[in-house]
């Protein structure tokens, strides 16, 4: 019996190890098709603060509520605001469809405020959603109208 068992555990390893044979394949080749295109060419932009206004600018302008979602986790989102304590001022923009700000559900489509607040609203908001008061100006990184970070002196 033990003779039986070590013969079949060989017979496999031998199968296993020396039947499965290298198979070389060949890189998949892609073929694209050029066309030529014109670009206008206009002159690069070189001041940063311009720069940032156009990426600004290129952020969506509202958000639609998937499952799971909370304004904390909509204002956080780096398209957003990169800020979830300025969570508010999404809740201010949207009161119509907002009864509760902690109950909002999947499908809702949000509108998310670029321009037509200022810091003192930006840092009422902060206060609001709970931040420390020692840090009711948002960070560097957050998502703010380009002249907003000039005025708190953040680089671009």
């Amino acid at each position: 019996m033990k003779k039986l068992i070590l013969l079949a555990i060989a017979a496999c390893l031998v199968f296993a190890w020396g039947c499965s044979k290298k198979v070389k394949t060949e890189p998949e080749v892609v073929v694209v098709e050029e066309k030529e295109v014109m670009v206008e060419e206009k002159a690069p932009v070189t001041d940063p603060m311009q720069v940032y206004k156009a990426e600004y600018d290129a952020l969506p302008v509202s958000h639609t509520v998937t499952k799971g979602e909370c304004l904390w986790w909509i204002a956080e989102y780096k398209h957003v605001y990169n800020d979830p304590f300025m969570w508010p001022l999404i809740y201010k923009a949207n009161r119509d469809q907002i009864k509760n700000p902690d109950l909002i559900y999947p499908g809702q489509q949000f509108e998310v405020p670029r321009y037509g607040f200022d810091l003192e609203e930006v840092k009422a908001a902060r206060k609001d959603a709970g931040a420390p008061w020692k840090a009711l100006e948002p960070g560097e990184d957050a998502m703010l109208p380009a002249e907003m970070r000039a005025a708190l002196g953040y680089s671009f």
